[in-house]
C-alpha cells in the first residue's frame, strides 16, 4: 500500500509543469510577461489620476465632437440646424428670453454648442445694461445666440452690427434672430470674414464710433482684430470690448497685446465653460483708454 501511494505522489509530481526543464526561450517569454504586468500595475495609478483629473474634457469631448458625429450621420442635418429646429419647435416666437431659454436647455441637455451661455451671459447682461450702447459690433454670430441676447438688452434707437464668415451658419442665425422679434433696424447681419468688415465699417456702414464689441469667433482672429479696430479710429474713449473663451480655448496673443500695449483697463470675468462643469473659462473686459 505504501509503495502505490509513493508511486502515485511521484507520477503526480511529474505531471506538475517544472519551469527548470524548460527552454531557455520559454523562460524568456515568462520573464518578460511578469515584468510588463508589473509595469502595467505601476502606471494604472497615473493613468486614472489622468482620467480622473481630465474627466470634464473627456465628457467635452464626448458631448462636442462624439455625439454631433453620431446624430450627423443619423439626421443628415449640421450640428446648427438641428438646434434650430429645436428652437423652432419648443419656443415662443418674438419672446426672446423664451429663445434663449430653449437653447439653452438643447445645448445643455441634447449637444454641446459654444455659445457665451447662461453665467458667462449674464455678465454681459450686466455690461450692457450698465454702458446702454448705441452701436454694438459682434464678431461671430454662429446660431444668432449671443446676438439675440445682446439685442433684448439694447436702449431703444440701438443698433447692432453682427458678423459671421460662415454662410449656413448665417442663414441660421438669421432665422433665430427674426424668430425672435428683431428687425433689420435693430440687427443687421453681416455674411464676411471679420477681416474684410472692420475696414469697411466706417465707409460702407456710415459707423463713426463702436461703443460695444463682443469677441466669440475665431481666437486666434482675437488680436489681428482688435488691432484692427484700434488703427480703424472707431473705438474712442471708454469703448468698451468683451472677450469670451480667453482661458479655454485661449487667447494668449490676444490678452499679450491688451497686457503690452497701454490702450486699455481691463479684467478677466472667471467663470466655466458653458454647458460644462470643471473647464476654467473667462471673459476679458477691456475699456478703452486711447494713447496717453
Amino acid at each position: 500500500m505504501t509503495t502505490t501511494t509513493h508511486d502515485n505522489h511521484s507520477a503526480f509530481l511529474l505531471s506538475l509543469p517544472n519551469i527548470y526543464s524548460q527552454s531557455p526561450i520559454s523562460c524568456c517569454v515568462f520573464s518578460r510577461t511578469m515584468v510588463s504586468g508589473a509595469i502595467a500595475l505601476a502606471f494604472l495609478p497615473l493613468v486614472l489620476t489622468f482620467i480622473i483629473r481630465y474627466r470634464y474634457y473627456f465628457v467635452l469631448f464626448y458631448r462636442a465632437v462624439l455625439v454631433r458625429m453620431w446624430y450627423d450621420c443619423t439626421t443628415g442635418l449640421s450640428r446648427e440646424e438641428r438646434a434650430f429646429q429645436y428652437v423652432l419647435t419648443h419656443a415662443i416666437p418674438g419672446d426672446p428670453e423664451s429663445i434663449l431659454e430653449t437653447f439653452d436647455l438643447w445645448c445643455s441637455k441634447v449637444e454641446f454648442i459654444s455659445n457665451i451661455g447662461p453665467k458667462k451671459g449674464k455678465i454681459m447682461d450686466r455690461m450692457l445694461s450698465e454702458h446702454c450702447p448705441l452701436t454694438v459690433l459682434e464678431l461671430g454670430s454662429h446660431c444668432g445666440y449671443s446676438t439675440v441676447r445682446i439685442a433684448r438688452a439694447l436702449p431703444l434707437g440701438a443698433r447692432l452690427y453682427s458678423v459671421e464668415m460662415d454662410a449656413i451658419n448665417a442663414a441660421i442665425a438669421e432665422k433665430i434672430i427674426r424668430l425672435a422679434g428683431f428687425d433689420d433696424d435693430t440687427v443687421e447681419l453681416i455674411v464676411s470674414p471679420s477681416d474684410e468688415v472692420i475696414p469697411r465699417l466706417r465707409a460702407d456702414y456710415g459707423l463713426e464710433r463702436l461703443d460695444f464689441v463682443f469677441m466669440d469667433h475665431w481666437k486666434k482672429c482675437y488680436r489681428p482684430d482688435l488691432q484692427a479696430l484700434e488703427g480703424s479710429g472707431l473705438l474712442g474713449k471708454g469703448s468698451v470690448v468683451l472677450a469670451d473663451n480667453v482661458l479655454f480655448p485661449g487667447a494668449p496673443n490676444f490678452l499679450r497685446h491688451v497686457r503690452k500695449s497701454g490702450l486699455y483697463e481691463w479684467k478677466i470675468h472667471r467663470a466655466t465653460l458653458e454647458y460644462s462643469k470643471g473647464i476654467r473659462d473667462g471673459m476679458a473686459e477691456l475699456v478703452y483708454q486711447g494713447i496717453k
